[in-house]
């Protein structure tokens, strides 16, 4: 019998949680129905002795926790993640204790903070919520981040991108440990489509706006006001008192990312809104978002989202 820790940090997401256990918990129900030994024993490992009611399986606290093969790290609830990390900074070297000792370690969504804090991370592969990417590669800079993919393992870690994506991890995990049949019974249990492995297209361009750069806060209401008509950084900034090469390192080093990328991740985002919610044909909806070349929107909107213009709308636009 495998032993399995879930983690039960301070400002976890209870869905993530609840995912979690039915999972494992349909899973361990198949094997007892057939009169065989449950290949999973859980335990959720809490930070000092706080029970949560919502489980009927063993709490443990931290320090009592012994060695375990497999370690689940859920989502955060609180979008702070510095201010989650330091509040399960007590977890960080158990973790790398665990991992020392041969335990795997699952992370979903968000909960890849929690592990790429204890350093485990660096120089590995990894994926979080699409839209916390950016701030991951941030604050973590050794990551391999793979912004667009739903699973990723690197030797015995592993991660998922946000939400749904937590199925998917977890069917992985299934099929390496009870197999591929049992993957796909689970899958159909819970209807889930086992082929997905891009994340890009629930993506949202979310840009910094609490930031006190007035000149970059001016950068931004310009391209944002003007992204159908401007092309060149000149035309962005010709009103702003500041020379070319000062405005693009401030506006890098202020939001993570140049004028130009600001622009084509706006006019991305301008697309997909139309493509959701109007009925325009395509040749209107590449005007309206900025684009006179078709080839070339094609071209920068899969980059950016992962499928094409007509596949995003058949995706999206409620029917």
């Amino acid at each position: 019998m495998m032993q399995v820790g879930i983690l039960l940090p301070h400002n976890f997401r209870l869905l993530s949680i609840a995912a979690i256990l039915d999972v494992f918990d349909t899973v361990n129900g198949f094997y007892t129905k057939d009169g065989q030994e449950a290949p999973f024993n859980i335990n959720l490992i809490t930070l000092g002795h706080h029970h949560y009611s919502f489980s009927t399986h063993p709490h443990l606290p931290l320090e009592d926790t012994g060695r375990l093969a497999l370690i689940l790290i859920p989502s955060f609830a609180n979008p702070d993640i510095k201010d989650c990390i330091h509040a399960n900074s007590e977890y960080l070297p158990w973790l790398t204790k665990q991992y020392t000792e041969g335990a795997e370690i699952a992370t979903f969504c968000t909960g890849a903070f929690l592990l790429a804090a204890s350093g485990l991370l660096n120089g590995k592969t990894a994926t979080t919520h699409v839209d916390a990417c950016a701030a991951f590669s941030t604050a973590f800079p050794l990551v391999h981040l793979k912004a667009d993919k739903t699973v990723t393992q690197d030797g015995r870690l592993f991660t998922s991108g946000g939400a749904t994506s937590t199925f998917h991890l977890l069917l992985h995990l299934l099929q390496l440990h009870c197999g591929k049949d049992m993957a796909v019974k689970v899958a159909k249990i819970f209807a889930i489509d086992m082929d997905r492995v891009n994340q890009s297209y629930f993506s949202t361009f979310q840009p910094l706006r609490h930031h006190n750069d007035e000149l970059v806060a001016s950068a931004q209401q310009k391209i944002e006001n003007n992204y159908q008509d401007v092309a060149t950084i000149e035309e962005m900034i010709k009103d702003i008192p500041s020379s070319r090469r000062n405005i693009v390192r401030r506006f890098k080093q202020v939001i993570g990312i140049t004028p130009i990328e600001y622009l084509q991740q706006t006019r991305i985002e301008a697309a997909k809104k139309l493509l959701e919610q109007t009925a325009q044909q395509m040749t209107e909806v590449i005007y309206n978002s900025g684009y006179n070349d078709p080839k070339a929107f094609r071209k920068v909107f899969r980059k950016s989202v992962g499928m094409t213009p007509s596949q995003y709308r058949d995706k999206f636009q409620p029917k």
